[in-house]
């Protein structure tokens, strides 16, 4: 089944140093973009992450330092990227947990002005899981019944994704074909951060999702333990999350002004 799509969607995936979204770097992407006219476009890069590759990350993607010491780093692709993804839904598999925090956080790092929160996001992985529970491999074996060659190769995992959004739409009935549906079905907490550090409750309230204020409200911590803030600051934590830290001190300090009035 072809896709229904109102704007044009990308699908993509990342090969990076390691697993670490604050730290880690992209060292391949590639970019599916399909038009709502079926028209595709394809650009795939190698990247130079500017630090080493993790052993454990050479092991899964193959790539090398010697592979990408020559590369153009993420900075100097970043403007072709932009241009190419920008006024796009985004799709991939994982992408939820890893592959669009770890892009946020490159554009971050390459002081790049871009809100990637303006896509949807589909995480065919999502669908996936909730419907078979397996991986990567198996789902194109299961939906495509075919073999993914070169697995774990940027540009290969990133086809094979599409493929399988597109046979997972033929398959389930109860799945609605627009971007729109499948971003709420893949969608497995509403959270403010790519990280998935700050989550928005049923009553609308950020709460915090982690560590020993997990399910306080933020503003209610920030408030409580003024140093909380700096630690985050200060800490292992990914430039976005730190940014929507900052953003909710803010309004919080702004609400405060405003009552005090």
């Amino acid at each position: 089944m072809n896709l229904d799509l109102k704007k044009p969607i990308v699908f993509f995936d990342l090969e990076a140093t390691g697993l670490n979204i604050a730290k880690d770097r992209i060292v391949e992407m590639s970019f599916l973009k399909i038009y709502p006219d079926g028209k595709e476009e394809e650009l795939t890069w190698r990247v130079n992450p500017e630090i080493p590759i993790s052993k454990d990350a050479r092991h899964v993607h193959g790539i090398s330092n010697e592979d990408v010491k020559d590369e153009a780093t993420f900075a100097e692709i970043a403007p072709e990227l932009v241009k190419f993804i920008k006024g796009c839904d985004l799709a991939g598999y994982a992408s939820n947990k890893f592959d669009i925090p770890l892009l946020a956080e490159e554009f971050l790092r390459a002081d790049v002005d871009i809100d990637i929160k303006k896509s949807r996001f589909v995480d065919v992985q999502v669908i996936f899981f909730k419907m078979e529970q397996r991986t990567l491999e198996a789902a194109y074996r299961f939906y495509c019944d075919k073999s993914l060659e070169n697995a774990h190769s940027a540009q290969a995992d990133t086809r094979a994704t599409y493929e399988i959004l597109k046979s997972q739409l033929d398959r389930y009935d109860s799945l609605t074909n627009d971007t729109k549906s499948l971003e709420t079905f893949t969608t497995q907490n509403k959270h403010l951060d790519f990280a998935g550090r700050v989550v928005v409750n049923d009553k609308g309230v950020e709460i915090i999702n982690f560590g020993k204020h997990k399910g306080k409200p933020v503003a209610e911590v920030l408030q409580r333990e003024p140093g909380f803030y700096k630690w985050i600051m200060n800490g292992d934590f990914p430039l976005y999350t730190k940014k929507v830290f900052t953003m909710l001190k803010l309004k919080n300090a702004f609400s405060n002004i405003q009552v005090g009035k």
